[in-house]
């Protein structure tokens, strides 16, 4: 799934974090909801997104996640 489809990035939305395309839903909104225990389903309804949508959601999450670089600190 190409998540450029579904998933906006404009400094002028939310500040710049990604939303769903044509509306002011962010992924991370999206994310959480899901982590919370709401079904896609849920999701879809509460937030009137797309099934379609949540996968882009997840995908961009799971993109980003994947780019995260963590470095020990000493002694922790």
């Amino acid at each position: 799934m190409s998540w450029e489809e579904h998933i906006a990035i404009d400094p002028d939305v939310m500040g710049g974090k990604p939303v769903i395309k044509g509306t002011r839903v962010p992924v991370q909104v999206i994310v959480g909801a899901l982590a919370g225990g709401d079904t896609v389903e849920d999701v879809c309804s509460g937030y009137k997104v797309t099934e379609e949508d949540v996968r882009a959601a997840l995908t961009y999450a799971a993109g980003v996640l994947g780019e995260e670089r963590l470095h020990a600190l000493p002694g922790g």
